[in-house]
């Protein structure tokens, strides 16, 4: 079992930063793969990044390549997501997730979800 807490969200202009963090509870974090997705109301959740259980691959949606770095601590049990040079299409409701299988930009593969934080970015 992983308990997911999402942190860091905010509003924003258009071209300032943002880094999202994601607190895991629970055993073995380390066994997890974890992404980011982003979601607007009446849409499907988007991933936008994933990591493997080591930090070693990564994944990144096209819209968001060069711009937002997935990162991870297994020893202090989070993930972050730093996201420069935002766009007003980069607003939604971001969430974390872990999967036990490895990353993949799948987002029924996750067994475990945060609540989400939001993110607006204003032109």
């Amino acid at each position: 079992q992983v308990q997911l807490v999402e942190s860091g969200g905010g509003s924003v202009q258009v071209g300032e930063s943002l880094r999202l963090s994601c607190a895991a509870s629970g055993r073995c974090f380390n066994n997890y793969a974890v992404g980011w997705f982003r979601q607007l109301p009446g849409t499907e959740r988007q991933s936008v990044a994933t990591i493997s259980r080591d930090g070693g691959t990564t994944i990144y949606a096209d819209s968001v390549k060069g711009r937002f770095t997935i990162s991870r601590d297994n020893v202090k049990n989070m993930v972050h997501l730093q996201m420069n040079a935002l766009k007003p299409e980069d607003t939604a409701y971001y969430y974390c997730a872990a999967n036990s299988r490895g990353p993949t930009s799948i987002a029924n593969y996750y067994d475990y979800w945060g609540q989400g934080t939001q993110v607006t970015v204003s032109s």
